[in-house]
């Protein structure tokens, strides 16, 4: 997991790129490389995973190729036994380079795992850059003066070409707590689209999520994909650890990986302390309490939206990055559910209206789904484009898969990479994605809760996590913002604090 820059056909001085990339440091706090070719530059800030050896640093040159890289690719080791890949390192970094070089573009339908990288050839001075099926890695681009930047994060194009804040991406975030369609909070900065590559200064999608109804997998085959998803990410050279904050996703990923270290978090008068002791009393391993308080949590707040130069998207990314901080202290790596609910429809209010749904109104999913208390059906309508054809139930399906989970995506890596901290997501596997999109919804959401999750794992984790009733990741907004006026939300309160900060830092600039 790493932080990657790369500027194309701009001429930038040493001293500025350098010092774009020193903004992401976080992300990689154990190597920094850089390499410059014409008016290329390509920047890469390490956070050692696999093979600790300075021979994996990056940028990673092989023949006539260099790539900057961020993210893992699980599957690696078989990748190179199945593709006689011959490696120098230890690390994916090399296979990946070897794939690309081997197949082209059509390397990334072999890869399972998160990434976001560039290639660039040294003769050709021709650039390839790709990111994961689900934007599970981040990756921002800004195309200026025949050129272009990409980045994994925001802070660095900024200070390299400075911005304005856009209106209608500010409608978004009010409306929805994020940003859709690839926008961002500002104008000329946009999120370099998941599934997609760049090629020949063009955009090409390589997958594709086909959520036409398909019949529900045997137990068996669904306890094999997950256990394996697990499997693959447990690949690392420094130790994995696991949030558990004693729900259900969490519990399941915590005791397939049996991790020395496990973390929940939460406030005084609100917190999952009492569930995550209980999942953690069969486990070997020590269970750590994150205690967090309202001073703690505006102040963090405040500092996590200078430091990005966005606003946050829910709450409970603070307390996430509050709780990693500790984290650090014993592991690089962490497991995380997010991805669960998007699968087994854990979000049952808006599935059981959408099962029952014979048109999907605007009306209806600012009911069921948006966050904001103004009405703005333009900012729904342009969230609700490019769903496929089919039911209600198949469309808030897709949306929920490929747009809503892209915002918590956003949130984990925030909050665990602000900390040098890998995050992995075990349940967007895409391998479970795939099988799992368009099955039935009796069999999701059959006579309980999330139930074929609970059928395949009763025997492993207690009775007692079997039976709890969902719970969200609880944050007391209305104690935070005491003073919400009538007929506002207590997300409206936090979208303005974030809206404020934001705006103050940028005018500062």
């Amino acid at each position: 997991m790493c932080g990657i820059l790369a500027v194309i056909n701009l001429n930038i001085d040493k001293g500025k790129f350098l010092k774009a990339l020193q903004l992401m440091e976080h992300r990689g706090p154990d190597n920094s490389g850089i390499f410059h070719d014409h008016n290329n530059w390509f920047g890469h800030n390490r956070l050692s995973i696999l093979d600790l050896n300075e021979r994996s640093n990056q940028p990673f040159f092989y023949k006539d190729y260099l790539i900057i890289y961020n993210g893992e690719v699980y599957n690696y080791k078989e990748l190179a036994q199945e593709h006689q890949i011959q490696t120098d390192t230890t690390s994916d970094t090399e296979v990946v380079l070897k794939m690309f070089i081997k197949y082209g573009e059509k390397a990334l339908e072999f890869f399972n795992g998160m990434f976001a990288f560039v290639i660039y050839n040294l003769k050709s001075k021709e650039i390839f850059v790709a990111r994961d099926r689900l934007g599970i890695k981040p990756l921002y681009y800004r195309e200026i003066d025949g050129g272009i930047i990409f980045s994994s994060e925001i802070a660095p194009i900024l200070y390299l070409y400075e911005d304005s804040i856009s209106d209608f991406a500010i409608r978004q975030y009010k409306k929805l707590r994020m940003t859709v369609q690839n926008h961002t909070l500002y104008e000329h900065i946009f999120f370099f689209p998941a599934a997609h590559y760049f090629k020949n200064n063009q955009f090409h999608i390589y997958w594709e999520l086909d959520y036409s109804p398909k019949e529900p997998p045997r137990d068996d085959e669904l306890r094999w994909l997950i256990e394996d998803a697990v499997r693959l990410r447990k690949r690392s050279d420094v130790p994995v650890g696991s949030y558990l904050s004693g729900g259900l996703d969490s519990t399941v990923l915590t005791y397939l990986l049996r991790p020395d270290h496990t973390w929940t978090v939460g406030f005084d008068e609100l917190n999952e302390f009492k569930w995550g002791r209980l999942a953690a009393r069969n486990l070997s391993s020590k269970h750590h309490e994150v205690l967090v308080n309202k001073d703690q949590f505006l102040q963090t707040t405040e500092w996590m939206v200078k430091k990005r130069k966005e606003p946050l998207s829910v709450p409970n990314e603070v307390l996430l990055f509050l709780m990693t901080r500790e984290v650090k202290k014993e592991n690089t790596v962490v497991l995380s559910g997010e991805g669960a609910d998007e699968l087994f429809w854990g979000y049952d209010r808006i599935f059981k209206w959408a099962h029952q749904a014979n048109e999907l109104t605007f009306e209806a999913f600012d009911q069921y789904y948006c966050y904001g208390s103004e009405k703005d059906d333009e900012i729904i309508a342009f969230a609700l484009q490019d769903l496929p054809s089919g039911s209600v139930e198949q469309k808030i399906g897709y949306y929920f898969q490929t747009v809503h989970l892209h915002g918590l995506l956003r949130r984990v890596d925030n909050s665990t990479m602000l900390n040098s901290v890998e995050a992995r997501v075990p349940f967007v596997d895409h391998r479970l994605v795939e099988r799992l999109a368009g099955v039935p919804f009796e069999w999701k959401m059959g006579n309980s809760f999330k139930e074929p999750l609970k059928r395949l794992f009763k025997d492993l984790i207690p009775k007692e996590i079997i039976a709890r009733k969902k719970v969200g990741f609880p944050v007391p907004l209305e104690t935070i913002f005491l003073s919400i006026p009538d007929g506002k939300k207590p997300y409206d309160a936090w979208f303005s604090f974030n809206l404020n900060l934001l705006k103050t830092e940028v005018e500062d600039v």
